[in-house]
């Protein structure tokens, strides 16, 4: 598939989280996905063990039912008060469009093309340590971060949902996961962007971040 002219940098600093504009009544070829997978698959894993399984979802019944699941994570999360910001903080003046973004999606999960859900081996209850916490996801996020980046490249929008985890062994049933090996890293949407003219998001300065040789 024809890559979007993007240069490294605009690539990673253009692709977003997109819930308002992916495209509901698009299709989205399993060939395109797997592409995006292949990229993917390059990612850095721990010891290179690739522990990572891939569970892709565009079957209308049991996206319904991981709709379902997402949307008993996400009501009380989006009823409850959330993080404050001091006026000004570019973070509290994106808040209403990041919540309202937050709550389009939820009311249309469901008709999402196509769901993922990534999967590490290994279980985040015998993880006893933030070296062995820190060595399981450090061996799945850089994958599902090379997927959205390689969507993005493709026209595809995605965005990083962990709201279904509370239910996670109802979703194991659902689609089959053997949650006594595997964990879920998350549930993301995948769909065809409306558009492609993303920009660059407001971030904190960099002098607010940075620390050089001690805090």
């Amino acid at each position: 598939m024809a890559l979007l002219p993007l240069d490294p940098d605009e690539l990673l600093t253009t692709t977003r989280a997109v819930r308002k504009r992916l495209d509901l009544g698009r299709p989205v070829e399993r060939s395109v996905v797997e592409e995006c997978l292949h990229v993917a698959l390059q990612a850095p894993t721990g010891s290179n063990a690739q522990g990572w399984q891939w569970v892709f979802v565009d079957d209308p019944t049991k996206k319904a039912q991981l709709a379902e699941l997402y949307g008993r994570g996400f009501d009380p999360y989006s009823k409850s008060t959330g993080r404050q910001y001091p006026p000004g903080d570019t973070r509290a003046e994106r808040q209403p469009f990041v919540g309202a973004s937050a709550v389009h999606l939820r009311q249309h999960f469901h008709e999402v093309p196509v769901l993922m859900v990534p999967c590490i081996e290994g279980r985040p209850e015998a993880l006893d340590s933030t070296f062995a916490q820190a060595s399981v996801w450090g061996s799945v996020l850089p994958a599902v971060w090379s997927f959205m980046l390689a969507a993005r490249a493709r026209g595809l929008g995605t965005a990083w949902s962990t709201l279904h985890l509370p239910h996670e062994k109802e979703a194991a049933e659902i689609l089959g996961i053997p949650s006594d090996r595997y964990m879920q890293a998350g549930l993301m949407p995948v769909a065809y962007t409306i558009g492609t003219d993303f920009k660059p998001a407001p971030r904190l300065p960099l002098e607010d971040l940075v620390h050089w040789n001690t805090w």
